[in-house]
């Protein structure tokens, strides 16, 4: 029929208050089972230019006319360059957006497929609305991948490829990991115990090769949307 989940529209709208993990993993869900609309607007493969003599005939002088078109997906592009691909959960929302464009319908899984396809790095839902919500890229990729997604610091193969990393740090006595703020952003926390009476130089350099080691392994890039350090001296 061409209407929203009412569930779906009801996490997304709580999200606004809501920025625990929890409730995101929620909203996951939903979008997983949902039905999702992605927009395809015509683009002109194809000109002709009207002549510009003005004789008689010949139509307005300079004005140019499609004769060819082909369907194509939209994507937004933000100032700071990245890109989106906007989804949405109705013909309503859509219609407000873009009225001209054209509805298809896709799995979750699908649409992100398609953003990855066209080079986006978030998903961007009903576009324009009092719900508007951003799937950060580790959602992306879980929808992509049709596997469940869950925050960076409980992803058991996040905590296992950190584990690697700082296995080969002499230095490090222990770690933990913990969400980081700003809250709903997506931000892995990595707390590190070092060996005390280290200078700052030697601290900044443990966490840089934790941090490459990490960025090596594309699975776990995938999994983290953002990554911060914190430090503690053992006792």
């Amino acid at each position: 029929t061409g209407t929203a989940d009412a569930d779906l529209v009801e996490a997304l709208e709580a999200g606004r208050q809501r920025l625990d993990s929890a409730h995101e993993r929620e909203v996951m869900a939903r979008v997983t089972a949902a039905r999702w609309l992605v927009p395809v607007v015509a683009v002109a493969t194809e000109t002709d230019s009207a002549g510009s003599s003005g004789s008689a005939g010949s139509g307005a002088a300079g004005l140019t006319t499609g004769t060819r078109s082909d369907m194509a997906a939209v994507t937004l592009t933000a100032p700071d360059g990245s890109r989106a691909l906007p989804i949405f959960t109705c013909l309503e929302a859509l219609a407000r957006w873009d009225a001209t464009a054209r509805p298809v319908p896709v799995t979750a899984a699908a649409a992100a497929q398609s953003a990855i396809s066209e080079a986006c790095d978030v998903l961007v839902v009903d576009v324009g609305s009092a719900h508007a919500t951003a799937l950060r890229p580790s959602m992306l990729w879980a929808l992509a991948q049709d596997r469940a997604w869950v925050p960076s610091h409980d992803d058991a193969h996040v905590a296992a490829a950190v584990t690697s990393a700082v296995r080969e740090e002499d230095l490090v006595v222990a770690h933990r990991l913990e969400a980081g703020e700003p809250a709903g952003a997506g931000v892995l926390r990595i707390v590190l115990t070092l060996e005390p009476g280290l200078d700052a130089e030697t601290v900044s350099a443990v966490a840089t090769r934790v941090g490459e080691r990490l960025a090596t392994d594309g699975e776990t890039r995938a999994r983290i949307d953002s990554l911060t350090f914190a430090l503690e001296t053992a006792p």
